[in-house]
This record gives structure tokens, sequence and C-alpha cells, in this order.
């Protein structure tokens, strides 16, 4: 038998062992379901190398579909599962790709084809669990909006996009009081699918490498453990304080970019978010220390923001302005000093330079060695409607080692200002239009605009 299915049963027997010790029966369950379509079309241009003549551009459509179940035995105890599927049909696909499906079209891209019906979740929710003030929940999970808006803990899968972000975890809440809790969660989430079998599994093929020939759908850039202590704290009226330790491992087995070696990240910092009638106060400061490799390494994060709303102006508009510092590699001592994203390799600030950070760190959406100035303004123009603009500049701490990339001479990484545009045609199904434009600065060799721009609809039931 697989190992992923031993696991997979394992679980199973585990789940069923918990609910014959809090469910008396199963003559009440009440189950509920819905299915989940999400449609997309993206264009990028120049996302990686800032060069009109390399031709990295890709164009295509992206459909996700999901149908999750949920079975409620009583008041304290459910189980929830979710399929999901991702498929790409891309319309151009630039000549600078490494990786690609199994069957193409011709070189323009690739061949449509439907693939990977996958485990997205599958969890068990136990609530007061023995009658203590304590919730448990079991199994493949997503953490998205959950702890400190996602600077450290969104995204457990990078490596597959924003296909999922689940986290293979046991989390264990303590609920001290109304306004404190107190989060223990382990995490394993590694390289490969290992847990939970799947359906028509996605094989890639190199163009350059034909050793890679066979490689499965990645999830992760190397299997990856973690156990995380979260506090909570609401005590203070319109304040909230989170706190937190994080170790992480990150294996060495498979490593790519800035995960070549394996890692031991010890993270301490804390979150805050205070609430002055119309004005919002956000904060977040974090510091790293530990290991990666036989090298030493530190690190510092954090950003600070202020959110002010006009309630009293038609359409509500909402400005922000703020500052974001991730500390970077001084390529001149054997110590790293290069922040290291730890679970927030997502769209975090932009999708596009999620993407382009791959040509500094080699590894998609690592968010390190940066300084960001923002400033947004929302507004709703009508009811249904709300627009976005954002102004970003971006700088590096530390210049790049030079590449046919990087210039390796400059630290100003560009001007990206985005739009986006949202419509709610009820609560059930959304529509989105994004669109960024990268001005690069001299922390690349080649100056040409980068462009991202994506269109989406979204039916959720």
């Amino acid at each position: 038998m697989p190992r992923s299915y031993k696991i997979t049963l394992c679980v199973l027997v585990f789940f069923c062992n918990i609910l014959s010790f809090t469910m008396p029966a199963l003559a009440e369950v009440n189950f509920s379901w819905g299915p989940y379509l999400r449609l997309r079309y993206e264009y990028w241009k120049n996302w990686k190398d800032m060069n009109n003549d390399l031709k990295d551009n890709r164009s295509f459509f992206s459909v996700k579909t999901a149908l999750w179940g949920k079975a409620d035995f009583n008041a304290n105890t459910s189980l929830f599962a979710k399929l999901s599927n991702e498929f790409k049909a891309y319309t151009y696909f630039g000549g600078t790709a490494s990786l690609m499906p199994d069957k193409t079209d011709n070189k323009k891209g690739y061949h449509f084809d439907i693939n990977e019906v996958i485990f997205e979740n599958l969890y068990l929710d136990q609530k007061n669990l023995l009658g203590l003030p304590v919730d448990l929940r079991l199994g493949r999970q997503d953490f998205a909006g959950m702890y400190g808006e996602g600077f450290l803990i969104m995204e457990g899968t990078p490596q597959d996009g924003p296909r999922t972000l689940y986290f293979n975890a046991a989390k264990a809440s303590w609920q001290i009081d109304p306004q404190n809790t107190i989060d223990l969660i382990y995490i394993n989430d590694p390289r490969d699918e290992e847990f939970l079998p799947v359906v028509n599994r996605l094989r890639l093929r190199s163009a350059v490498n034909p050793s890679l020939d066979g490689q499965q759908q990645l999830l992760n850039t190397t299997d990856e453990q973690a156990g995380v202590l979260y506090w909570k704290n609401k005590k203070i009226k319109d304040l909230a304080i989170e706190a937190y330790y994080i170790f992480k491992y990150e294996a060495e087995e498979g490593g790519s970019g800035y995960q070549t070696q394996k890692g031991n990240i010890n993270t301490i910092g804390s979150f805050v978010n205070y609430a002055l009638g119309t004005l919002t106060l956000r904060g977040q400061l974090a510091g790293q220390f530990g290991s990666y490799g036989s090298n030493d390494r530190s690190g510092i994060g954090g950003y600070a923001f202020a959110d002010k709303v006009f309630n009293s102006i038609a359409g509500s508009p909402k400005i922000n302005i703020g500052f974001v510092y991730l500390s970077g590699d001084n390529q001149k001592t054997s110590k790293n000093e290069g922040w290291d994203p730890l679970f927030s390799r997502w769209e975090w600030i932009s999708p596009m330079y999620a993407r382009s950070m791959c040509a500094e760190t080699g590894i998609l959406g690592y968010w390190t060695n940066m300084r960001i100035y923002r400033a947004g303004l929302t507004f709703k123009p009508a009811e249904k409607i709300n627009l976005s603009f954002w102004y970003n500049f971006l700088q590096a701490n530390e210049q790049a080692t030079p590449t046919a990339i990087l210039s390796g001479s400059g630290k100003n990484r560009g001007h990206l200002p985005q739009v986006k545009v949202e419509y709610m045609f009820n609560k059930n199904v959304t529509t989105c239009f994004w669109v960024e434009y990268l001005m690069p600065g001299n922390f690349y060799k080649e100056r040409d605009a980068a462009v991202f721009l994506r269109t989406e609809l979204q039916l959720k039931f």
C-alpha cells in the first residue's frame, strides 16, 4: 500500500476514534454542501526579467472548481471536506519556462488538460474538548485571515500558486476568557502530496533539464514542519494585540534558491491594531534567529499602516498609507541576514511582484530584502462597486548578486501602481478586474515595464 494511503487510513481511524468518544449517536447528523467556481484570465508581461527582448510573457485561462461538504454531528463536533481542481489553458507561454505539463500543443502554450482533483480540506472540529474551553481542529485546514493579516501565516502550499492555501495541521485553541485565546499549532507541509490521494495526478516535463521529467506538481520548495504558539488579546477596548513564537524547519532535500540549504528559523513578534473612531493604526514587528546550513541567520521584518475612513463623503473613501521593511542578506558576511517569509509566500502586496521575486530568490513569493512605501485609496462609487488604487515605491535593503536579470549595482526596485475594480452581483457572485504596471529601477539590468492583468468571476455557495 502506498505511503500516502497508509497515512490517510491512519488519519481516518484517528478521526473515527475521536468521534466515538464525542458523539453519542449519528441519528441527528446535519449535512450541508455547496459548489465553488472561479474563472480567471491572466496576462503577464516581463514579470521576471523586465526585458522585452526575452519574451517571457504568459497568457492563460484558469478554471478552479470545488465541492465542499460538512457534517455536523452535534453542537460541538463536525467534519468538513473539500475536493478541488484547477486547470489552465495557455494561449501563450514564453520561452523561459523550465517546467511544463507533460502534454503540449505547440510552442505557444500548454495543451488544455483537466488534472489533479485534490483534497483541499479535510478536517475534524471538536469544540469544548472534554468539557474544557479548548477547541481542536485536526487535518487539512486553511488559516487565511486568522493570524496578523497573513504577514507570517497564510499560505501552506506556495508552489501551486493561488490554487490552494491549506496547511496539514493540528490546532488547539484555548479560550482563557472572552478576551484572551492561545492557539497551539503543529504544521507538516511536505514538498509533494504525501497524506491524501490525488486523482489524475499532474506530471511535469522539463524543456531544459530531462532529469526533472515526471516530477509531480510541487506544493512546497522543500519538506517543512513548524510549531506555533499564538496569543490574541482584546482586553482593552478597540485595541487588539497578538503575540507569537514560531519555529519552522525547512529541509534541504529538493531545495532551490533561498531554500537550498537546511533551515531552522525561530520567529518572535507581535501585531497590534488600534481603532480610533474612523482612524485605524495597525502594525507588526518580528525578529528571527536560527541557522541556514552551517551558518547563523537573523532577520527583522514588519510594517506600519494608518487607515482613515471619511464616512461623511459620498462613497465612504478610505485612504491608507504605510511602510514595509524586510531585511536582506548582506553578501559580505557569512551570516544570513535575509528575512524568511515563513508561511506568507502569497500575493501579499502584489500578485505580479510575488512572482517577480523568483529572479532574485529562485522561489515563488519569497518576500525578502525590501522596503515598500505604500499609499492607497478605496471607495464605493455605487452600492455594488468597489474601486481601489495603490501606489508602491519598492526598494531593496541590500544590493543583489549580479545575474543576467539583476544589476547588482542599485537598490531601486521601481514604482508599482495598481488598480482593482470589484463588482458584487450578490453574496454568491462577484467579479474583479486587477491591473498592475511596474516601472523597474536600477535594481534590474533592463528596465522595460512589466504588466499584470487579471479578470475574475467567482461563484460561491
